[in-house]
């Protein structure tokens, strides 16, 4: 199923339902839980039992999820973006994923546009990534029992400040600044994503900047799930992003920053796709 959370742009009013083609099927089941955080956070079986059908036309989706708290994120999971930025010696495998996380405030919409915070930074790039999505409470989770708790997969793009990444001696500033992380367009349950084949492709202004397969991460989810819970619990809802391919625009010599009134477009077979308008907005 493709979950999708919206705002009707009849009467405003905030829903979640089931994206078919150009509907969205709205389900009895909203009634009980009234947006899809908690709907996950039930641990209910979905019960498809429709009570309106809306075009998908009429309605702005929002982000399918909400951020109750950070972000989290796995940096440096695909060898040939290890590689475009110099962070590693040549085929160099980390033993370890390394995590960082993005503030809430970053959380947007998958159709919105993204402030590029020019009063903040010059060197805003993008980073196209597959998100996992936490279906239920756990902690010391192992490798082989990390499926279970998956509620499933969206697309997202971890936007960074490169300016500012370098800048601080952490990366979280330059990571969350307001609306750096559109994600959507749906949530695809886990039964219906096939993480084997999964392709993941970003194009700025239709010209396609990166290109890899799930399968060439460095860590796989599962090994993700494991490390990250290891005494530190993980909520339902909690949203992982799983890292990027090489491609980024600060990988480039002279780098590629985007500049307002750039499109970045990020699909992933399975999913769907974002798309987002990058612009002044102070």
């Amino acid at each position: 199923m493709k979950l999708v959370s919206f705002i009707n742009n009849n009467d405003f009013t905030a829903k979640w339902g089931i994206l078919q083609n150009e509907e969205i099927l709205v389900l009895s089941i909203s009634q009980k839980y009234p947006t899809l955080d908690s709907f996950i956070a039930s641990g209910e079986e979905i019960d498809k039992s429709v009570i309106e059908k809306i075009s998908v036309n009429d309605v702005r989706l929002t982000s399918p999820v909400s951020a109750k708290r950070n972000i989290f994120c796995v940096g440096k999971n695909y060898l040939d973006h290890l590689n475009e930025i110099k962070a590693t010696a040549a085929n160099s495998v980390p033993k370890f994923p390394s995590f960082f996380t993005k503030s809430s405030m970053t959380l947007n919409g998958p159709y919105d546009n993204v402030p590029l915070h020019g009063n903040a930074t010059s060197g805003v790039d993008y980073e196209g990534e597959i998100a996992v999505i936490i279906g239920k409470e756990c902690r010391n989770v192992s490798v082989e029992d990390a499926e279970d708790y998956i509620f499933g997969y969206a697309i997202a793009n971890d936007v960074t400040a490169r300016d500012l990444q370098t800048q601080h001696m952490q990366w979280f500033k330059g990571k969350s600044l307001d609306g750096f992380c559109p994600i959507g367009p749906a949530v695809v349950t886990k039964d219906e994503f096939n993480t084997e084949n999964a392709e993941i492709t970003t194009y700025v202004n239709g010209e396609m900047r990166q290109h890899s397969f799930m399968s060439n991460m460095i860590f796989d989810v599962p090994t993700i799930i494991y490390y990250l819970s290891q005494g530190m619990t993980l909520l339902p809802g909690d949203i992982i992003l799983t890292g990027t391919p090489s491609g980024v625009g600060g990988g480039k010599n002279p780098p590629l920053y985007l500049k307002d009134g750039d499109v970045v477009k990020i699909e992933v077979s399975g999913i769907g796709h974002i798309e987002n308008k990058f612009m002044n907005m102070e």
